[in-house]
């Protein structure tokens, strides 16, 4: 899986999932461009670590769609093409619908589905066009097993990342004509700062005993799947979901 001369955009990108991502496609050659959301610093220290010399770092609100507009002409102004996006920034919020006000419930969905599923999407539309232009690309989205198996605690996450799913089968089928591959990874609970208050908790045993492993993901095992889906060897799996979950959920 050689990445040399290729531009990656990820979303994301200062911590955890998105940051090993990073680290796998820079050790074999890629130039990329990180997003973050508020973490500056964060994302230049990752910057700043990565092998090779073509790699930038800019603010992204994935929820604004002018936003997602301005960094997509940003990234073609600088780099001259996006050969892969990895959608991988997200957020998850508890709110049952048995103990969440009404007020609260909007907002969390509203958010939710901006940042996991509208956000994607709208990146998606924009990176599209220039891949279709230099005769191909490869999109990866990070999703969860929440998609399948249900998230009580966390509905709207949970039905984000579904539709997150259905979403990446939809442009795997309309974009195959043009050489653009669509592939999903969907983890369980991996060790990330997003999960490290309920993994450290009392939960925490149960959740990792949920895989025969006794463990959860690390950031990079999942990033090993989202670089393969990226490669050109995986190129027939478009619109495969690839499950990253320690055999927790099997489907």
């Amino acid at each position: 899986m050689n990445f040399a001369h290729k531009t990656v955009l990820i979303t994301g990108a200062s911590r955890g999932i998105g940051e090993a991502t990073a680290r796998n496609f820079a050790r074999r050659g890629a130039d990329l461009i990180l997003t973050y959301n508020r973490d500056e610093a964060a994302a230049r220290a990752v910057i700043d670590s990565l092998p090779g010399d073509q790699h930038a770092c800019i603010q992204l609100s994935i929820e604004n769609p002018e936003s997602i507009r301005m960094v997509v002409e940003q990234v073609i102004d600088a780099f001259g093409k996006i050969d892969i996006l990895v959608n991988n920034a997200g957020i998850s919020e508890s709110h049952p619908i048995h103990e969440t006000d009404y007020a609260s419930w909007q907002r969390t969905w509203q958010q939710t589905l901006a940042v996991n599923l509208t956000g994607p999407a709208n990146l998606c539309h924009q990176v599209v066009p220039h891949m279709i232009e230099q005769g191909g690309g490869r999109i990866v989205n990070v999703s969860s097993r929440g998609a399948f198996r249900g998230e009580p605690r966390q509905p709207a996450y949970g039905a984000s990342k579904a539709g997150l799913n259905a979403m990446g089968q939809s442009l795997a089928k309309a974009l195959a004509p043009h050489r653009i591959f669509v592939g999903t990874v969907a983890p369980g609970f991996v060790e990330t700062d997003m999960a490290k208050e309920i993994l450290t908790g009392p939960e925490g045993a149960a959740i990792r005993n949920q895989s025969p492993l006794g463990r959860v993901a690390t950031p990079e095992e999942v990033a090993h799947g989202i670089v393969f889906l990226a490669s050109e060897e995986a190129a027939f799996m478009t619109g495969a979901i690839l499950d990253i979950n320690g055999a927790s959920y099997l489907r």
